[in-house]
């Protein structure tokens, strides 16, 4: 199966399967998806290694949480869209998908995020990783991740929404035409991918100059929420909850509550870092004499510091002239006396 593609009046031929590998009278067919989907995860996992030390993570440990979290992720991205999709199971092989054509798929990116969190929350503990610095550089992770990741829903055709009106904006193909009819719609994978890539870069140097443990996440939850919640509107294919979108609603709900508790959490490290500054005026002299001139009244003060500017400018006494002069007087002493004498 392939699709002819027309996108920004760019024409493609996009084929899902990548290859096959034959397996005696049968075949397994590999398909880009996974393979784009693995291509995030690796950058992803690279980033995290060169990186752990400047989030305070050993990188072994990192590893071990990684190893975990990842199966979860994937296990509940599944759950997450078999709840919300509607579509009664048959049986625990539908779930994973044996003997269907499309093999195991379906699976929701906030369904994987939740899992990744909780699972990789209670292997920090085990592993005692700081879990907040964990959830920072994991938030990074999953912007590269997701935004290399959507291009899998490109070579699928899917993830799109309703129509633009534009006669060049949006993109159109033969499964869009078969599902919506003719005319271009929107790419929201390509949205949601430049949304996450900008949202990598914006969060990477920002977490270079972190206040506080937890802050990258906290951050993650504003950009990615506020950008998927948007996003999610224009979809065509969004799981639904009765007549709401969840993504969307899941997705300003994690952007309230990021926001909100950015503003809780800052203003009371700016509270702290002045009541600090205050203190610190009274900490500054330990010795009592400097205390005791500093409560000094102002003129005694100023004529103490003129005294002290003039003896430091004031040249120092040769000692070796005024020992010549001593004994010069003493000589002349002597001579006057012994004339006197003789007067006498």
């Amino acid at each position: 199966m392939s699709y002819d593609v027309v996108i920004f009046g760019i024409r493609l031929t996009l084929s899902p399967v990548a290859f096959t590998i034959p397996l005696g009278s049968r075949h397994w067919d590999i398909y880009w998806y996974g393979i784009i989907i693995a291509a995030g995860f690796l950058l992803a996992l690279i980033f995290g290694i060169r990186n752990a030390k400047r989030f305070g993570i050993n990188t072994d440990r990192m590893l071990d949480v990684v190893l975990v979290a990842t199966p979860v992720a994937i296990l509940s991205a599944r759950a997450y869209y078999v709840i919300f999709d509607g579509v009664k199971l048959e049986g625990i092989g539908d779930f994973f998908g044996f003997g269907s054509s499309s093999g195991f798929s379906g699976l929701a990116i906030y369904g994987g995020v939740i899992g990744a969190f909780v699972s990789g929350a209670v292997m920090c503990w085990i592993r005692k990783v700081n879990i907040l610095d964990m959830f920072d550089i994991a938030s990074l992770g999953f912007l590269i991740g997701q935004g290399i990741g959507r291009w899998g829903n490109f070579v699928n055709q899917e993830a799109y929404g309703s129509f633009t009106g534009s006669s060049w904006w949006g993109m159109e193909s033969d499964r869009t035409i078969a599902e919506m009819g003719e005319g271009l719609v929107h790419p929201c994978f390509l949205y949601e991918s430049v949304w996450c890539i900008a949202g990598f870069f914006i969060l990477n140097h920002l977490s270079k100059k972190r206040r506080f443990s937890g802050e990258t996440a906290l951050m993650y939850c504003v950009w990615y929420g506020f950008g998927r919640g948007i996003i999610e509107l224009l979809r065509t294919d969004s799981l639904m909850l009765g007549n709401i979108k969840v993504s969307s609603l899941l997705s300003f709900i994690l952007c309230v509550a990021g926001l909100t508790l950015l503003i809780v959490i800052r203003g009371r490290i700016k509270e702290t870092a002045v009541a600090g500054n205050y203190e610190a005026v009274f900490e500054q002299n330990d010795d009592p004499a400097e205390d005791s001139e500093s409560f000094l009244p102002e003129p005694e003060v100023a004529e103490q510091a003129a005294e002290s500017t003039e003896a430091s400018a004031a040249p120092s006494p040769d000692r070796s002239g005024s020992e010549q002069d001593i004994k010069e007087t003493e000589k002349a002493e002597e001579t006057e006396e012994r004339k006197n004498e003789q007067t006498d």
